[in-house]
C-alpha cells in the first residue's frame, strides 16, 4: 500500500473513531440531562407494596424504605403519603412498616409497584391544601411561565422554586408553614415544566440558563407589589437562587436566600446522574465534554471562592451528607467562608432535595427562625 493509502486510512479511522467519542459524548449527556420535568430520579428505586391495613402498609426493605421522615408514594395511578416506620409492627425480615397517612389517588394494591418521592401533594394548592391562589402567567426570555400566587398580607414575598425530579407541586409542602407566616407566595414552574416553554436545546442546565425564568419572576413579583423577595429553591432551583442573588438586576431586592440540596457541582451531580441511569464509567469524561459543549455549562461558577462575597442576601442551607446527587463538601465549603451570613444546617439521612421530608417540624422551626427578621 503506498504511503499516502496508508495515511489516507490512518486519518479516516482517527476521524471515524473520533466522530463516533463524540456521538458516544453526547448520546451519554442526553441521558443524563434529557429529562422530562417531574420524572423520578434515577436514585429512586421502585419499591413492592407487600400489604396494607389500617393505618400502615408494607413495603420492600430497603435503605430507601427504611428513611425517616415522610415522604410521598408514587405509582400507576397511585399517589399516597407515608409516615415513619413503625417499629413494633409485625412483619417479614425482607419488609418494612410504614404509618400510613393518606391515600390521595388510586388504591396500594400487594404487588403494585410505587417510587419514594418527596412530593406530597398532588393537584393546585387549592385542591391539594384548601389554599386560594391564582394561577398566573410570568413573561420570561422563552415565553410565558405558569405561576402559583398565593397572596398574603406582607410586602415580602417568597418566590419558590423546584428542582430534579420534581414539579412545581413540590414547594406545596410547605405553603400552608408560609400561609401561615402570612407571606404571599409566588410558586414557579420554568423551562422544561409543563405549561412552561421549552428549553431550546431540550437538556436540563442544572440552573446555569433557568436562573433568568427565576429573574422574571423576581421583575413580576417587584411589578405586582413585592418591597423585597425571599428566594426559596431546592436542588437546581436552590442554584438558580444562588445564580439570581450574583447576578440579576433587582439583587438588591433578595432580602434572604434559603437553598434546599443546592447542586453546587455541576459535574459531580451530571456523574451521579449519568451512572444512575446506566451510562458506562467509560463514557463519563465524553459524556462531561459533551454536556459543556451542548449547553455552556461550567462547572466552576458555583464553586467559585468568588461566590459567597458576591452574596448580600442572608442565606440559610439545609442540606446533609447523605445526598448522593448534590454532593455536601462544596456545600460546607461555601457556608464556611461566609459564617456570618450563610447558616448551614445540617440533616441526616436524607436523600437528594428531602431535607424537610426527613424532619419536617425541625425544618419549620429552622425556616421560621431564618424568615421572622426578614418579614
Amino acid at each position: 500500500m503506498r504511503p499516502a493509502t496508508i495515511t489516507a486510512a490512518a486519518v479516516t479511522t482517527v476521524l471515524g473513531v473520533g466522530a463516533a467519542a463524540v456521538a458516544a459524548g453526547r448520546y451519554a449527556s442526553d441521558v443524563a440531562l434529557r429529562a422530562p420535568a417531574g420524572r423520578p430520579l434515577p436514585a429512586d428505586r421502585r419499591l413492592t407494596v407487600h400489604a396494607t391495613a389500617a393505618g400502615q402498609v408494607t413495603l420492600t426493605r430497603s435503605f430507601t424504605a427504611l428513611r425517616p421522615g415522610t415522604y410521598g408514594l408514587v405509582g400507576d395511578d397511585v399517589h399516597a403519603v407515608v409516615g415513619p416506620v413503625i417499629e413494633h409492627a409485625h412483619h417479614a425480615p425482607d419488609t418494612v412498616v410504614r404509618r400510613l397517612e393518606r391515600v390521595d389517588r388510586g388504591t396500594l394494591e400487594p404487588g403494585a409497584k410505587v417510587r419514594v418521592t418527596p412530593q406530597l401533594y398532588s393537584g393546585d394548592p387549592f385542591l391539594a391544601l384548601g389554599l386560594s391562589h391564582k394561577e398566573v402567567e410570568i413573561p420570561g426570555e422563552l415565553g410565558a411561565l405558569p405561576a402559583w400566587f398565593l397572596p398574603g398580607p406582607r410586602d415580602t414575598w417568597v418566590i419558590t422554586v423546584h428542582g430534579l425530579g420534581t414539579t412545581r407541586e413540590h414547594p406545596m409542602n410547605l405553603m400552608g408553614f408560609l400561609h401561615d407566616l402570612r407571606l404571599p407566595v409566588l410558586d414557579l414552574a420554568y423551562r422544561g415544566d409543563a405549561g412552561a416553554p421549552r428549553s431550546p436545546d431540550g437538556l436540563v442546565h442544572l440552573g446555569e440558563s433557568e436562573w433568568r425564568d427565576l429573574d422574571a419572576a423576581i421583575r413580576f413579583a417587584v411589578r405586582y407589589g413585592a418591597r423585597d423577595v425571599v428566594l426559596h429553591g431546592w436542588s437546581t432551583g436552590a442554584s438558580m437562587a444562588l445564580h439570581a442573588a450574583v447576578n440579576s438586576a433587582l439583587r438588591d431586592r433578595i432580602s434572604g436566600l434559603v437553598l434546599d440540596s443546592p447542586v453546587l457541582d455541576w459535574a459531580a451531580t451530571l456523574r451521579a446522574l449519568a451512572v444512575a441511569r446506566g451510562v458506562p464509567a467509560v463514557l463519563l469524561p465524553l459524556a462531561l465534554r459533551a454536556a459543556e459543549g451542548q449547553t455552556g455549562l461550567h462547572g466552576a461558577r458555583l464553586l467559585d471562592e468568588s461566590l459567597a462575597q458576591a452574596l448580600n442576601a442572608p442565606t440559610l442551607i439545609f442540606h446533609g451528607p447523605d445526598d448522593q446527587l448534590a454532593p455536601w463538601q462544596p456545600t460546607r465549603d461555601l457556608a464556611a467562608r461566609r459564617p456570618g451570613l450563610i447558616a448551614l444546617h445540617t440533616v441526616p439521612q436524607a436523600p437528594h432535595a428531602a431535607m424537610w421530608n426527613a424532619d419536617p417540624a425541625r425544618y419549620e422551626e429552622t425556616l421560621r427562625r431564618f424568615l421572622t427578621p426578614l418579614m
